[in-house]
């Protein structure tokens, strides 16, 4: 009789022990729930701290307030220390400053975790080129061509190779440069300006044929293109195809009467044009004017080159080949004539020849070449080897 209130404590608390643990239990989700909210909300808050503070130093980036921007870039990381995004706008507003080196760090640090960035590859090239590290700097821009971007990536990569080329044309490394160009060719596209800008470039590394092409593609596109004309008109010069040049740049002039360069440039190959006794389909009139004309113009050259020679060394002077170059066209000029063309046939060539061997023999020693002269030199080049 005495043990049984000690059984009914023991059954009164087993009964209760499951109400207790669930109540226990349950206090707990309670408080885990809590905490776990307030953790939320105070992530939530810091995130919102750190978007409020990047935003503004967007704004004063854009605005190239670089070192407000920089203290607001900074204090988007305190809130949210591994940021990528924000690193990166730090990073660019300290390169906005000449800060390169902390830049370099931030940069260097996000290529390594995201080495696909084309936005960070690129910084980090242009980084490279201020320091003259030409190795790093290429191998940087070609991350960058190949790396993933927001946006329109195809453009982005355009621009990217497009700098790339632009570096390595200062550094005249025409070479590679034309293998770049020649890689972005296969994706210019059907863009007027986009070929004039690919020709221009063709021109730069001196691929005359492939610039000639390019500005073909442009005013394919795009008829009404004076600057795509100048330049199709520039390359046909350079190939030597004078009568494509001359058409060219004269409807290059036409439509843009200030552009001076194609007007020097129409200037020499109309003298071209007018001068070579070799193109084709003209008559023998035309030829025979333009033999004497030519060697009229040799001799005025040979002249002007022999006079500088004579003051310069007076006891050598008979010695000096513009003497020997001068006798020989004293010598022939009374027959280089319309007349003594129809009469000998044969004259043709030895009078041009000899008008070709004075304009190489004086090249720029004889004071300033008229554009009689650089039209005797190109003939001579198109029609004559080396």
């Amino acid at each position: 009789m005495t043990k049984e209130p000690k059984r009914l404590d023991l059954s009164l608390y087993l009964s209760r022990e499951p109400v207790i643990l669930a109540a226990l239990t349950g206090l707990t989700v309670v408080l885990f729930l809590a905490v776990t909210g307030l953790s939320h909300l105070y992530d939530a808050q810091q995130e919102s701290l750190a978007e409020r503070w990047s935003s503004r130093g967007v704004n004063d980036l854009n605005a190239h307030h670089y070192k407000v921007a920089i203290t607001e870039f900074r204090t988007a990381l305190l809130y949210d220390r591994d940021n990528a995004a924000y690193q990166l706008s730090l990073a660019q507003a300290l390169i906005g400053l000449k800060r390169t080196d902390e830049a370099y760090a931030y940069l260097i640090n996000l290529w390594e975790r995201q080495p696909e960035n084309g936005v960070v590859s690129m910084e980090l090239a242009r980084i490279a080129v201020q320091k003259g590290q030409t190795d790093r700097a290429l191998r940087f821009y070609h991350n960058a061509i190949y790396a993933t971007w927001p946006g329109d990536q195809e453009s982005e990569r355009r621009k990217a190779r497009l700098e790339l080329i632009d570096y390595l044309l200062h550094i005249n490394a025409r070479t590679q440069a034309e293998s770049e160009l020649i890689a972005l060719e296969a994706n210019a596209g059907d863009d007027a300006d986009q070929q004039t800008h690919l020709g221009d470039l063709f021109l730069r590394v001196q691929d005359y044929t492939r610039a000639l092409a390019a500005y073909r593609a442009s005013l394919k596109l795009k008829r009404q293109n004076p600057a795509a004309r100048a330049g199709a008109g520039a390359a046909a010069f350079e190939l030597g195809l004078y009568p494509e040049a001359e058409q060219d740049l004269r409807a290059a002039v036409e439509a843009s009467p200030g552009d001076t360069a194609s007007a020097a440039l129409l200037k020499t190959t109309s003298f071209v044009e007018e001068m070579d006794p070799f193109r084709p389909r003209i008559s023998s009139a035309e030829r025979n004017r333009a033999v004497v004309s030519a060697f009229t113009a040799a001799g005025a050259r040979v002249k002007a080159c022999q006079a500088p020679a004579a003051k310069t060394a007076p006891a050598a002077a008979t010695a000096s080949p513009w003497q020997s170059l001068s006798q020989q066209w004293s010598n022939l000029e009374p027959q280089v004539t319309e007349r003594g063309l129809r009469r000998d046939p044969d004259l043709e060539n030895t009078a041009m020849n000899l008008a070709f061997q004075i304009e190489r023999q004086a090249g720029a020693s004889c004071g300033p070449t008229t554009d009689a002269d650089k039209a005797l030199l190109l003939i001579a080049n198109l029609h004559q080897e080396n």
